[in-house]
Order: C-alpha cells, then sequence, then structure tokens
C-alpha cells in the first residue's frame, strides 16, 4: 500500500483525492474487495457498517494488522434492502425512532428523519465507533451510509462525535458539495452551513467536494471512471465515496438484485494495474484518511501546546 502516501512529491496546489469504498461488512464481497483493492493501492480508505453481518469478519481480517489498513465507521441508520435488513446495536426500543414496524433499522433516510430521537441517534452512534474501536480497528474517520448523519435534526452530533474522539467526521464546505446529498430534501447550503462552521472550529478538514458511484448506470452501458476524476481541480480536497464489491457467487447478486452490477464492475475495474499505474500519473495525491486525521490531531496538539 504504498501509493496512498505519496506527498513528499507534490506541491501545495495539488489535489489531494481519497478513493474510497463505502459498506464494507455489508456483505462477504464488500469485504474481500476491501482487502484486495487496499493491498494493490485500487483504493486509499474505506468505512465498516458495524450493525452489518459481516462486520466481525472485517474486524478480523484487518484487526490483525489495523495501521496496514484505512478502515472508518460508517454511520448506520438505515437497513435499506428487502430480504437482507439489520437492526441497531444498541436494541432500542420503539420508542427510540430507531426501527421499523418489523425492528430494523428503516429503509429510508427520510422515514429516520421523521422518526428518530436525536439522543438515541447519538447513542447507536458512539456504540458502532466503541464497537469497531474494541475489535481493535485503528478507526480513521466517520463518515455516512446514505447521507443520514448529515442530517439537519442531528448533524451536530455527527461533528461533535468526531471532535470528541479526535477522528475526522466526513464534511464539506458546502452541501452541494457532497454528491450523496439525495436523501436531504429541503436541506440547503444556508442550513448546512452552522455544521460546516462547527466543523471548521473543532479543527476537521472540511472536503470541497464528494464524488459518488453513479448506481443509476444501466447493466452493460460505459464506465468512465478516469474522465470523473480527471475533472478534480487543483488544490482541492475530494471524497471518492465508491462501492465495489467482489463478486458472489449469488452474495451481492441476490442482495442488491437491481444494482449489484454496478459494486462488481468496480472491483474489476479498481483491481486493475492499469487503474493504479493511471492514479499515479495523475496531477492529485492519492491520501488515506489516516493522513488527515493525524494533521487534525496534530494541529489540535499544536494549538494546546501538547
Amino acid at each position: 500500500m504504498t501509493g496512498a502516501n505519496r506527498s513528499a512529491n507534490y506541491v501545495d496546489a495539488m489535489a489531494r483525492v481519497v478513493v474510497h469504498e463505502d459498506d464494507v461488512g455489508f456483505c462477504q464481497g464488500a469485504n474481500d474487495a476491501f482487502v484486495a483493492l487496499s493491498e494493490t493501492d485500487g483504493i486509499s480508505s474505506g468505512s465498516v457498517m458495524v450493525p452489518c453481518p459481516w462486520f466481525l469478519d472485517i474486524a478480523r481480517r484487518v484487526g490483525a494488522s489495523p495501521t496496514e489498513f484505512d478502515l472508518g465507521v460508517h454511520l448506520t441508520l438505515t437497513s435499506e434492502h428487502d430480504g437482507y435488513r439489520w437492526a441497531p446495536i444498541t436494541r432500542p426500543s420503539a420508542a427510540s425512532g430507531l426501527v421499523d414496524d418489523d425492528g430494523y433499522m428503516w429503509a429510508r433516510v427520510r422515514d429516520v428523519r421523521a422518526n428518530a430521537h436525536p439522543d438515541a441517534v447519538e447513542a447507536e452512534w458512539r456504540a458502532q465507533l466503541d464497537r469497531a474501536i474494541a475489535a481493535g480497528i485503528d478507526v480513521t474517520h466517520l463518515d455516512a451510509h446514505m447521507g443520514a448523519a448529515l442530517a439537519p435534526e442531528w448533524c451536530d452530533r455527527y461533528v461533535a462525535l468526531g471532535i470528541e474522539y479526535g477522528i475526522p467526521a466526513l464534511m464539506t464546505s458546502r452541501l452541494s458539495g457532497y454528491g450523496p446529498r439525495n436523501h436531504l430534501d429541503g436541506v440547503s447550503d444556508d442550513d448546512f452551513s452552522v455544521f460546516v462552521d462547527q466543523a471548521r472550529d473543532g479543527g476537521m478538514p472540511l472536503f470541497d467536494e464528494v464524488l459518488e458511484t453513479d448506481f443509476r448506470r444501466p447493466r452493460g452501458a460505459p464506465v468512465d471512471y478516469e474522465r470523473m476524476l480527471s475533472a478534480i481541480d487543483d488544490n482541492s480536497l475530494v471524497y471518492c465515496a465508491f462501492h465495489p464489491c467482489a463478486p458472489g457467487p449469488g452474495e451481492v447478486e441476490r442482495i442488491d438484485t437491481e444494482w449489484w452490477h454496478v459494486r462488481t464492475d468496480e472491483f474489476e475495474i479498481f483491481g486493475q494495474s492499469a487503474w493504479t499505474q493511471w492514479l499515479e500519473a495523475q496531477p492529485f495525491e492519492v491520501i488515506t484518511m489516516r493522513t488527515l486525521r493525524d494533521e487534525m490531531r496534530s494541529a489540535r496538539n499544536t494549538s494546546t501546546g501538547e
């Protein structure tokens, strides 16, 4: 995993890019993809869904060599797949608003926003983060499954949790720069600005843009990730929320029946030497979230004289 630490070769004006795998722990294929692509520099970071069935598998695989892998916590409030569900690890009552009538997390962010109590949300996030740490994961950051943590009902708690633990919480300087914002209807850049100020005051890195996997791409349609990344501006900080997954047989193909091909296509593309060679040749620096976490902690220690 050498390609993720090339800062000595670049000038300050160079963009910095995190090539990230969301949904680690979601299934075995997601875990296999994270390990394989981390080892070949096809990605530089990932984040795990602690309530999911395959969390323990990745915790054991990563926990044996925690600093060799860059893994954060994909804070999870939703369970969106028919027939493959998970529940909050805090085992809350229905009064918490975290669960649907079947006792699982809500399938849609709008239902979480309409029902969940902020105290229950925060308790669940803390439990997920603490479980990851207890499992031996060197947690490098926090981010948001389906963008739910950025909802205005509790985004202040999301940022505060990262500040408390000294871990960057994925935030953009404007909500309009956050690609996976389709579940945050009615929230404007102005509404979001108070949370941006909170993150900035807490020493958090602020991303200029979060790019996302195109889950609308039909099966067999052309894929062009190089074009997506070639549009990155100089001197920007960009996060790529991708979702590579190794093929089943019959695993992700049955779980995500509509869009599994998007996930397995990403795994195939990012696993090719042509992809890593292309990344190496670009006028941007591929970095890890650990880099940003360590910079955040160093700046905090400097400001407090520690």
